[in-house]
C-alpha cells in the first residue's frame, strides 16, 4: 500500500511513522525541513484533557473585545474582519450547549491516552527524555476571575481531568517558589505533561519514519493529481508521485489544496507566537498559564519558551511585533524579576483553526483515496499521536473503536 503524506508538521509526521509501522509505502512531503513550520513553535504542552472548545457558552459577549482591545488574547485586526465574519459567525454558533457537549466528547475519544501513544513513538526512538509529566500550573488573580472559566473546568472535568486548587499565592509557591504578583489561586493538574523541545520531537518521529523504511523529501505539493474522480496522487516541482492513498496534513495550509476540488473548508489561521528566553534566571518546573492571557510559560531544553496570543490575520500578512511583545508582559505578570537577556527577536506560526474546534479527519466522501487530517488548533501536538494511531488503523485496518464521524470534513456541508 503506497501512501503519501503532504505536510511534515507533527500530524503529518505522526501519522507517517504509524503507517509506515504498520506496513505502508510511505512518502511524506513538504517544502521544508520536518518541524521547521507550526510545529515547532508551540508551547510544549500535552494536554489530552483539553476536551473544551474554544467557544464555550456565553463567547459573544467577547467579541467586541476583539476588535477594539489590542491586548486582548485574541485579536481581530479591523482590516480582517470582513474575512472573518463567516468563520466568526461559526465560531459563535458553536457554542450551544449541546454543540459544546458533543465537541467535548468527540475530543476526549479523541485525545484519549494521548500521552500514552507520544510515549509509544519516543521510546521506539529511544526519545522518552522529550517528554515531562509534572502537570501544568494555571494561575488566577481570584476567584471571580476563576468563575469566568468554570464551565470549561467542569467539563474537562466530566471527562476525567483530575485538578487540584491551590489557595493563596504560598500554595502556589509551595510548587512554583519563583512565582511572584498578585495571582492567589493555581488549579494543578497532575496528570498533564509537556514536551521540553517540540522540533527536535517533530526530527525524532521524522527519524523514526526513515528507519521502517519509508521517506520524506523536501518539496512542496503544487496540487492534487486525479484519475477520473479519484486522487491518486500529488504534483510537485520536481514531478508527480502516485500513490493508493494520499493524506493532506499540511495544517492551514491545507484548504489551499481542496479548493480547486471545489471543497471549501472554513479553515483560519489563528496566528501564535513565542519569545524565548536562554537564561531567564528564574526555575519553572512545569508550563505555567497565567490564564487571563491564555499564554504558557514553558520550560525547555533551550531556555525559558513564553508561547500564545491569538491574531487573525491570515497566511501571507507579515508578523505582527507588538504581540510578541504583549508575552513579555504575561511573563512579566508572573515573574516580574525574570531577565531578557539574550532574547534575539520573535517566532510566529499558522494554527490550523476550524470554528468547531475539531479537526479535519478522515476520508473525503466525494473523492476516494483521498484523506484529511489537519485542523488541530491548539492541541496540534496533544492530538498528533493519536491523531497518527487512528487513521493509520483507519486506512490499514484493523477499523479502529473511535468513529471519524464527528470529524469528517462533510459535517461543513
Amino acid at each position: 500500500m503506497k501512501v503519501i503524506v503532504i505536510g511534515a508538521g507533527v500530524v503529518g509526521l505522526c501519522l507517517g511513522w504509524h503507517l509506515a509501522r504498520d506496513g505502508a509505502e510511505v512518502l511524506v512531503l513538504d517544502g521544508d525541513e520536518p518541524g521547521a513550520g507550526t510545529s515547532s513553535g508551540n508551547a510544549g504542552a500535552i494536554s489530552a484533557g483539553s476536551v473544551a472548545p474554544l467557544a464555550m457558552p456565553g463567547v459573544l459577549k467577547t467579541v467586541p473585545g476583539m476588535l477594539t482591545d489590542p491586548k486582548a488574547a485574541l485579536h481581530i485586526p479591523l482590516r480582517y474582519w470582513p474575512r472573518a465574519f463567516p468563520w466568526l459567525w461559526r465560531f459563535v454558533a458553536s457554542a450551544r450547549p449541546a454543540q459544546v457537549q458533543a465537541t467535548a466528547n468527540a475530543l476526549g475519544a479523541l485525545m484519549f491516552g494521548a500521552m500514552e501513544r507520544h510515549r509509544e513513538i519516543l521510546a521506539a526512538e529511544g526519545a522518552l527524555d522529550l517528554i515531562r509529566e509534572t502537570g501544568q500550573l494555571y494561575l488566577y488573580r481570584n476567584r471571580a476571575q476563576y468563575q469566568k472559566d468554570a464551565g470549561s473546568w467542569a467539563l474537562r472535568q466530566q471527562h476525567g481531568m483530575r485538578i487540584e486548587f491551590l489557595e493563596g499565592l504560598s500554595a502556589i509557591q509551595a510548587l512554583e517558589p519563583d512565582v511572584r504578583g498578585d495571582y492567589q489561586l493555581g488549579v494543578f493538574i497532575p496528570e498533564q505533561g509537556s514536551c521540553i523541545n517540540p522540533r527536535r520531537h517533530a526530527q525524532v518521529v521524522a527519524a523514526g519514519i526513515l528507519r521502517q523504511g519509508g521517506q520524506i523529501r523536501r518539496e512542496p505539493v503544487e496540487a492534487l493529481l486525479l484519475e477520473g474522480q479519484r486522487v491518486d496522487g500529488v504534483r510537485t516541482p520536481a514531478g508527480e508521485y502516485r500513490a493508493d492513498m494520499v493524506v493532506l496534513a499540511a495544517g492551514a495550509f491545507s484548504a489551499r489544496l481542496l479548493a480547486p476540488l471545489g471543497i471549501k473548508v472554513p479553515l483560519e489561521s489563528q496566528r501564535g507566537y513565542h519569545v524565548m528566553l536562554p537564561a531567564a534566571g528564574i526555575q519553572v518546573n512545569r508550563p505555567l498559564i497565567p490564564a487571563d492571557r491564555k499564554a504558557f510559560i514553558s520550560p525547555m531544553e533551550t531556555g525559558l519558551r513564553v508561547a500564545g496570543t491569538v491574531e487573525f490575520g491570515g497566511l501571507d500578512a507579515p508578523p505582527t511585533p507588538y504581540r510578541a511583545e504583549l508575552l513579555l508582559e504575561d511573563l512579566r505578570s508572573v515573574f516580574p524579576q525574570a531577565s531578557t537577556e539574550g532574547l534575539q527577536g520573535f517566532w510566529m506560526g499558522h494554527r490550523p483553526c476550524l470554528p468547531d474546534s475539531l479537526p479535519v479527519l478522515g476520508p473525503v466522501k466525494a473523492w476516494p483515496g483521498l484523506w484529511c487530517a489537519f485542523g488541530h488548533g491548539h492541541l496540534g501536538l496533544t492530538g498528533a499521536a493519536p491523531t497518527g494511531a487512528l487513521l493509520s488503523r483507519a486506512m490499514l485496518g484493523p477499523a479502529p473503536n473511535t468513529s471519524l464521524a464527528p470529524f469528517a470534513l462533510e459535517r461543513f456541508g
